[in-house]
Formats: structure tokens, sequence, C-alpha cells
């Protein structure tokens, strides 16, 4: 089975939880990894920096879109912040359309196209190289259709970052691709990064080392001990949620992501696009619901295996 990872790692660490967890999937070719929001190739450096911690800087990496096509806004990674990365890092920008070329290669290739940042790169290349979108299953960790579970927070289709960050990217993708998967924010809140991990992360490779440092400062910055402390369904001992590795799982197919095939349709209510369950809308594969706990294991085991 053949990837192509389409991320905005630099920030929220979940990113680098799903890298991680692709480099440790049996039987997958990880065929290239563009970055979306990267205006200066930082976040590729940080991507190049990972693979390398890992022994796998062999993987073709390009910079891409630096700016959402909605607003022409930007949204940098952590810099000059030890607690999430070296600050001796050099940018790797690539060449214009050096992001692109890749992600074409990997459709030829037969790969999955996993976008788990928002969805500017994909779009591009459509708008591009038309009908490209077509002809490769594409997966992403966006879309909001039903409410969380109950003792979830209650995150409505605002939250969802990667599609609100550039909604009109999301509709050209969705409009464009034929074989389409969302792994939605509430589907995806139910498997989490714990503290208990710690222990074993601290204790696996370097790759490893560095998600648990990570996952702790990123549960300092957001404040994920109070939001605990407020939702019966959350952990006591909440670090992070699993969006990302949980939207890859669930496009390679992992059983215990649960997936329903339904018709939706987009809409805007405000500055918020969402999908609406319609009768005449786009077939769309859409996943409700995953056994947290089971993937949280999964995850952690793969992620501090040696290799």
């Amino acid at each position: 089975m053949r990837i192509h990872l389409d991320t905005d790692l630099g920030g929220d660490p979940d990113d680098l939880c799903a890298l991680a967890m692709l480099l440790a999937w049996p039987d997958l070719e990880i065929t290239g990894i563009t970055t979306t929001l990267d205006v200066d190739g930082m976040r590729a450096a940080y991507v190049t920096h990972c693979l390398r911690l890992a022994g796998h800087d062999d993987i073709p990496v390009a910079s891409g879109a630096g700016l959402s096509l909605t607003s022409l806004r930007r949204a940098d990674p952590v810099v000059n912040d030890l607690r999430y990365w070296p600050v001796d890092l050099e940018p790797l920008p690539s060449s214009p359309g050096a992001a692109l070329d890749l992600l074409a290669h990997s459709i030829d290739a037969g790969a999955i196209i996993v976008g788990i940042g928002t969805f500017t790169n994909l779009a591009l290349l459509e708008v591009a190289r038309p009908g490209s979108l077509r002809r490769a299953p594409i997966a992403l960790m966006g879309g909001w259709v039903h409410p969380p579970a109950d003792g979830l927070p209650a995150w409505g289709p605002d939250m969802d970052w990667n599609v609100q960050f550039d909604p009109r990217a999301t509709e050209i993708v969705v409009a464009s691709a034929a074989d389409l998967t969302l792994a939605t924010l509430p589907a995806t809140m139910q498997a989490q990064v714990r503290r208990a991990d710690l222990p074993r992360l601290r204790a696996a490779g370097p790759l490893a080392k560095l998600i648990a440092r990570q996952s702790e400062a990123r549960a300092a910055d957001a404040a994920m001990a109070a939001l605990a402390a407020t939702h019966a369904a959350l952990p006591a001992d909440l670090l992070n949620f699993h969006f990302d590795p949980v939207a890859c799982a669930a496009a390679l197919g992992w059983p215990g992501a649960s997936v329903e095939d339904m018709r939706l349709r987009t809409d805007h209510e405000g500055d918020v696009l969402r999908f609406v369950p319609d009768p005449g809308g786009r077939p769309v594969r859409v996943l409700v619901d995953v056994d947290g706990p089971a993937f949280a294991e999964m995850w952690l085991e793969r992620v501090t295996s040696p290799r």
C-alpha cells in the first residue's frame, strides 16, 4: 500500500504523531510528503528533521502553498521554542510547483492522498492540472456532520481548522475528488494521547521522545487539563487528541474506524463551511466512530516498537 501525506506539521503535534505512525505501519510505502501553509519552508524542515530521527530521510519532501486561497492569510509553525523543535534548523523552501509535482508523482504511483492540514495544495493541484484528484483516493482530516459524542467537548464546525482556514480549497477538493473519505472532527476526538503514554514514548527512539516532549508542551499551551476536568468522556491525564493519526488509520482501513457511506453537500453559515446530509449530494465515506482505547494502544505500540 502506498500513501502520500499532505501536512501542516509544525504546530499541533498530532501531525507528528500521524507521521510517526505511518513510518511504522507495516507494508506501507510513503511516496512523498508535502507541506501546506509553509511560507518559507520551515514546516518542510521540521518534516525532514523527523524523517532523519527515524532513519527515513529517503522519503521526498516538498514545501507547498504558503497562504490560504480564501483569505490569503498565513499560519506559521512554532518557531524558537525548544519545547517543540531545535532552534538551529534551517528552512527548506522548494521551487515553485515542486509540491504539485510530488503530489502528481504520488498519484501516478497509485498512492492514497491523505490531507491532514488545510487542503490548499490539493486544490492548487486540481486548478493547475484539472482532473488530478479524480485519479486517486483522497482522505481528509476534516469535516463536521454530526455533533461529538456525549461527554466530549461540544465543538461545532467552526472548530474544524483544516476546513475553516481555507474553505475555498475545501470546496474545490470536495467537488473534484471522485473517491473521498472525511475523517470528521467529532469522530477523531475519540482517541487521545495521555500522560500515561509518556514512559513508553520516552523509553523508545528519538522520534517517540520528540512526541513526548511536544505532547507535554501542547497540553500546557492548550490547557488540556482544564478541558479534561470539565468533560466526562476525556481522561484526566489528557495531553492531546489523535485527530490526524486517526484520519490516516481510517484511510488505510484500520478496522477500529467505522465508516459510513453518505451523500453530502457543502453549505455556508456566515463564514463557516459545513457538510450537510442531502440525498442529492455527492457520495462520501464518512468516519463516524472510532474505538478510541484500541486506537491509542495500536498507535503507541507502533511508534514505540524497535524497527
